[in-house]
């Protein structure tokens, strides 16, 4: 029989208590906490547990009745007759902020959850107080909490406030947090390995160029695990390097360098310059540009890109939701080989 641990009754929910009764029963089965054949409380039992009235249990186990998901036997209370039910699911995504590469996300996820889940999106723009705001004290009002760490300060102060969500309701998006309590799930990317890794798989367009220089940006953050990574890798082969903050059209740029572009605006401004000075892209100067897009394969015939796929990412997150799975999925990163480079 399921514990009165398992009900999370809240007289301070909107949601009625008849249906968080309902929601509690059935979400205990699809966690397999609940399996056919099983005893759940009596009317009388769950009403004095949570100082109920018995029209309200009443109310909550019609409907239970209703869809043949319970059925009373005479003598000896109520007991689970199906279990081949879905439940929809309350979610909260907290994300960092929008772009083309998080609606991807996003609408991919959507897409894997199906039309019958309530998704909640807030963007907290880095701001660990606007965070706080968002996420709330209370974690009853959600099934799932999704959310993308990206932070740039006050690192402790968010560790602590995610810790506080229950770890079978968090799922981590696109980065994970070390020394975060055990127990929730994650479909992420490993910034510092990854564009390492990507960079070492065109080593041999790489070395026609004297100098690499990674463009990150400083006025919109980006994880600095990816400076590690490039800086890594710039040793590892010898390579000499620099990184910079912006490309404007004053930048100076030289034959025999490529370039590690993050931002759209530095990738329009970087061409600009190659214009200027005649420079061709794959053989004067390298270019490769982080995140995929349609436009990407076809600007100066294909530019070079490092990319996770981001779609993908939204799929896995949804189906571990779905399928109830605990996991830490690391998503595939990977270059893409064009004409730029």
């Amino acid at each position: 029989m399921l514990s009165t641990s398992s009900f999370e009754i809240d007289s301070e929910k909107k949601t009625p208590k008849y249906l968080q009764i309902v929601n509690a029963i059935t979400e205990s089965i699809k966690k397999g906490k609940l399996k056919k054949g099983d005893r759940i409380f009596s009317i009388n039992e769950l009403s004095n547990e949570y100082f109920l009235s018995r029209d309200t249990v009443q109310k909550a186990y019609d409907l239970l009745e209703e869809k043949g998901i319970i059925e009373p036997v005479k003598g000896k209370g109520f007991y689970i007759s199906r279990t081949d039910i879905t439940s929809s699911y309350r979610i909260l995504l907290l994300f960092n902020k929008i772009s083309n590469y998080k609606k991807q996300i996003y609408h991919s996820f959507a897409q894997a959850m199906g039309p019958d889940n309530t998704l909640d999106l807030k963007i907290y723009h880095s701001n660990t107080k606007l965070f706080e705001t968002l996420l709330g004290t209370q974690f009853n009002e959600y099934d799932y909490y999704v959310i993308m760490p990206h932070f740039y300060e006050d690192v402790d102060e968010v560790k602590a406030l995610i810790n506080k969500i229950p770890k079978e309701k968090l799922l981590l998006l696109d980065k994970d947090i070390p020394d975060l309590k055990p127990g929730y799930s994650a479909v992420f990317q490993d910034f510092r390995k990854d564009i390492a890794e990507a960079l070492e798989t065109g080593l041999d367009l790489l070395k026609k160029y004297d100098r690499l220089i990674l463009v990150h940006p400083k006025l919109i953050p980006y994880p600095y695990e990816i400076v590690l990574g490039f800086r890594s890798f710039c040793m590892q082969n010898s390579f000499a390097f620099d990184v910079m903050q912006e490309i404007n059209p004053d930048t100076k740029i030289k034959s025999k360098e490529a370039y590690i572009v993050i931002e759209e605006t530095d990738l329009v401004n970087l061409i600009k310059g190659c214009r200027s000075k005649n420079l061709k892209p794959g053989k004067d100067i390298g270019i490769i540009s982080y995140n995929d897009t349609p436009l990407k394969e076809i600007l100066l015939d294909g530019i070079t890109v490092i990319s996770t796929d981001h779609s993908q990412m939204g799929e896995i997150a949804a189906k571990l939701i779905l399928e109830n799975k605990k996991e830490k999925i690391k998503n595939p990163f990977k270059i893409i080989r064009r004409k730029s480079l």
